[in-house]
């Protein structure tokens, strides 16, 4: 068995999970657009991430995880083998496809939409191969300049963040004239060169990076303004899910899953707006965010 794949066939899975797998309620195929924003469920198979490191890093833990957040309402599933919070260090490819390839395999066999959130080409191409439906890269394309030939040869949707460093140094690139024209400015610039490269402009999605070379204040103006990131006329994903941001919005001290209530609220409002995705750990509490949302629109509309 390759290093890749160092877990056991799926026939070898328990029966329940299979089971858990096969009944829930997904599509391969992920619209870019349509009335309703899409629930992206966070899935970290990671030691380190910020939220829930090392509590799904075994594939037996993950598939449960995923069968869960599928059937709370995640049109798909994020899954990450590289912690991006800030002050990370690199995880060497093979390790990265070794925690998400097996996963990635097992959900799409699964019927469950995937994105692979990675700034590596080859585990993105990997990933594809195997049968994820998104590439999510927080660099853009930038950290792997690879990215945009698997983008271009896939044929996938392909998210494009807001994207100044590695974990290990955005902080010290937070610095912005004005954050929200700026990043609209350089999201523009990034996109217009993947066309230019060959990317089909139909199947890229921006995401503003909030958290990433940006503080409190920068993430709060460009949430609030967000029609000017809507007016680049692309789908937007929206990742703001327990960042830190949120934390002054809840009890000193608490543990970042206390933020999943600010988040839920966030999300709403961002589907509000007309956002393409929604990214979150907490898909139960997001749902029905979303739902009042709908419900609200509907309302209006009668």
């Amino acid at each position: 068995m390759s290093a890749a794949e160092p877990h056991a066939h799926s026939s070898d899975r328990p029966a329940s999970v299979r089971r858990r797998i096969r009944s829930s309620m997904a599509v391969r195929g992920v619209p870019l657009t349509g009335e309703r924003t899409l629930i992206m469920g966070i899935l970290n198979v990671t030691p380190d991430s910020f939220s829930d490191g090392g509590r799904f890093d075994t594939l037996d833990a993950a598939l449960e995880h995923a069968a869960e957040l599928t059937a709370q309402g995640a049109d798909l599933i994020d899954i990450g083998g590289e912690s991006t919070r800030p002050g990370a260090e690199r995880v060497p490819v093979a390790e990265e496809q070794r925690r998400v390839l097996p996963l990635v395999r097992e959900l799409a066999r699964g019927g469950i939409a995937v994105s692979v959130d990675t700034m590596n080409a080859a585990t993105a191409l990997a990933a594809a191969h195997a049968g994820a439906a998104v590439i999510n890269d927080v660099s853009g394309g930038l950290a792997d300049p690879d990215m945009t030939r698997v983008a271009i040869e896939t044929g996938l949707p392909f998210v494009v963040m807001h994207w100044r460093g590695h974990s290990a140094e955005m902080a010290a690139k937070a610095s912005y004239t004005d954050v929200v024209s700026d990043v609209r400015r350089e999201l523009e610039y990034r996109v217009a060169e993947l066309i230019v490269r060959g990317v089909d402009p139909a199947k890229i999605i921006v995401d503003p990076g909030i958290g990433f070379s940006k503080n409190a204040e920068h993430n709060w103006a460009l949430l609030g303004h967000y029609g000017e990131l809507a007016a680049l006329g692309l789908p937007v994903l929206v990742a703001a899910s327990r960042k830190g941001f949120l934390a002054p919005l809840v009890a000193e001290g608490a543990a970042p899953d206390a933020r999943d209530a600010p988040s839920a609220v966030l999300a709403a409002i961002a589907a509000s707006q007309g956002a393409w995705a929604v990214r979150v750990h907490n898909v139960a509490e997001t749902r029905a965010a979303l739902d009042v949302a709908d419900a609200w629109r509907r309302g209006a509309r009668s």
